[in-house]
């Protein structure tokens, strides 16, 4: 699959004070920060090395958006989000000065305050090192975690509940590798029904980074709790991320988890406050 141009005001805001400088040629990105690239900057707009074209008009649409990435097609920009059908949420890629995160209903998805989606993830992995066997990654979301855990694991598979987050990770240049890589393995479903159908002791590493509280209380359940430590292989360690525990939001959130997670029978719950 080639990935259209995708943008968003990080890239574009640039390119307008190049353009007031008088300058006819900029280094931009065309994937979110991931590569470089040479465009040419005319009166009409800007010129994109394998010729596509976007006029400035549209330029300046992306600039004044500050939760939003594009998609430049034949036709335009697009935003990209989507209203699920199965969440009756809306979904749209977020940028960030890194990789880029997603807003579910307006709560951003990942740590975007001090590191980027991507560093967030890296640190929410170290956790499992040495990691080894088969992973599980509950809740794929944009896939960051599964692209991370795949580096050293045997196998990994990814849980996503929502086919419009699913879409969004596609159109993701970040993302890539989620669809990519053949060690992993994507599940589309409810993490809550899907994870009961593995045969005990199936993972040697779990990494469980559900929605807020407010989003997926499921989740958080000690039904749940109990499945993911049956699955589990003895030995084998589990990645919770709940947030901030000192916040007032996640607080008591995480009283309730601490408890129900001894309960479900994991032993050793440690903090990791560098990974939230």
């Amino acid at each position: 699959m080639t990935l259209p141009i995708v943008l968003s005001y990080i890239q574009t805001r640039p390119l307008l004070e190049t353009r007031k400088a008088g300058k006819s040629t900029a280094e931009s990105s065309l994937d979110l920060g991931m590569t470089s690239a040479s465009v040419t900057l005319t009166a009409e707009g800007v010129t994109f090395p394998d010729g596509e074209r976007l006029d400035w008009t549209s330029i300046e649409k992306i600039s004044q958006s500050e939760v939003n990435c594009y998609s430049v097609t034949e036709q335009g920009i697009q935003s990209i989000q989507v209203f699920s059908e199965v969440t009756n949420r809306m979904c749209s890629l977020m940028p960030t000065r890194g990789a880029p995160s997603m807003l579910i209903a307006g709560f951003v998805m990942h740590r975007i305050k001090d590191v980027d989606p991507w560093q967030s993830s890296e640190r929410m992995v170290a956790p499992l090192t040495p990691i080894v066997g088969h992973v599980l990654d509950t809740t794929t979301g944009l896939g960051y975690t599964a692209i991370m855990a795949a580096r050293n694991a045997e196998a990994v598979t990814a849980i996503e509940l929502d086919p419009g987050a699913q879409n969004m990770a596609r159109l993701n240049p970040w993302s890539q590798e989620l669809f990519t890589n053949p060690k992993i393995t994507r599940l589309m479903g409810d993490a809550c029904d899907v994870v009961p159908d593995f045969a005990n002791e199936s993972f040697s590493r779990i990494v469980h980074d559900p929605p807020t509280f407010s989003l997926a209380g499921e989740l958080y359940s000690g039904i749940f709790y109990h499945e993911l430590y049956r699955v589990l292989k003895r030995g084998g360690r589990l990645f919770h991320y709940i947030g901030d525990p000192n916040s007032k939001t996640s607080g008591g959130v995480t009283r309730g988890v601490l408890r129900r997670l001894q309960e479900a029978g994991f032993a050793r719950v440690v903090r990791r406050p560098e990974a939230y």
